[in-house]
């Protein structure tokens, strides 16, 4: 798994980070989702490094990267915290400026990271997700069907008790689907009671604080300064809830462009060629 990479814990201003990264070229950050690790990434990372540098980190909150300190708005797993870290993980890596592609959470981390550091990310990549703030606001009986484990997850305590109680009754998952050492990485993930604790941290901000950054730079006027990239898994529901998934993003990005994968939800698994091969398109024409 992630042949010819490198695996470090990087100590950065407000957390520490499992990382892996190699290749060569210029940098692409790639961000997972809930409830995975860094190792989701492990069929595309490599097909990226011939062309690029690629970094694929645990997020704060998930995986084996430390965990913020509870506070009442849960300010320490928002996205623009976690955006901080994207940025002082890069800079600690050489990179003053980078590419930057998440899946589900990570999608929002991303956003929030272009939005946040214009100057700093040349490209975004959001993969199966929409703002925060657009699918609060879009919300409805049948966002509230299909997506309840927003909600859910949002409440103190009893979530995580539901979760570890089982936690492969509750999340799923095989090793012959997600390769056997990334299979290993994340049921350690999801059994370790802090990191389901920062996962669950992360969605009680998503409906909070992260919402209210959004509906800030709505009200501003704010838009992503870089061209971006939307793709979404025609099997998963994203566009059963949305219809037209750019338009939700357009008023975001003037410089935009997507389309959707035959596959389901956890695309970096079940379509590692056609991701790699689209991600590759498209952080190629900032080369050309």
């Amino acid at each position: 798994m992630f042949a010819g990479f490198r695996l470090e814990t990087i100590e950065l201003p407000e957390a520490s980070l499992r990382v892996r990264h190699g290749g060569a070229g210029p940098p692409l950050l790639l961000l997972h989702g809930h409830p995975r690790t860094h190792a989701t990434w492990h069929r595309v990372a490599p097909r990226l490094a011939a062309s690029h540098t690629v970094v694929c980190p645990d997020l704060r909150g998930f995986g084996q990267s430390s965990k913020p300190a509870d506070t009442p708005d849960h300010a320490g797993s928002s996205k623009r915290a976690k955006a901080r870290d994207c940025v002082a993980l890069m800079c600690a890596l050489g990179f003053a400026r980078f590419a930057v592609a998440g899946h589900d959470r990570g999608a929002y981390t991303a956003f929030r990271t272009a939005m946040d550091h214009p100057e700093i990310v040349s490209r975004l990549a959001v993969l199966d997700a929409v703002p925060i703030g657009d699918a609060l606001a879009r919300c409805d009986a049948g966002f509230a069907r299909a997506w309840w484990h927003w909600f859910f997850y949002a409440q103190p305590d009893k979530p995580e008790r539901a979760i570890l109680a089982d936690p492969d009754a509750w999340y799923g998952g095989t090793a012959d689907a997600m390769g056997e050492e990334a299979y290993r990485d994340y049921r350690a993930a999801i059994h370790d009671p802090a990191t389901v604790h920062g996962m669950m941290e992360d969605y009680r901000a998503g409906l909070g604080i992260d919402r209210a950054h959004d509906e800030a730079d709505r009200r501003a006027g704010r838009r992503l300064a870089c061209p971006v990239l939307a793709l979404w898994s025609l099997g998963d529901d994203l566009p059963d809830l949305y219809g037209d998934v750019l338009a939700v993003w357009r008023p975001w990005a003037p410089n935009l462009r997507g389309h959707g994968l035959p596959c389901g939800h956890h695309m970096a698994e079940e379509a590692p060629e056609a991701l790699a091969d689209a991600l590759r398109a498209f952080l190629a024409e900032e080369r050309s």
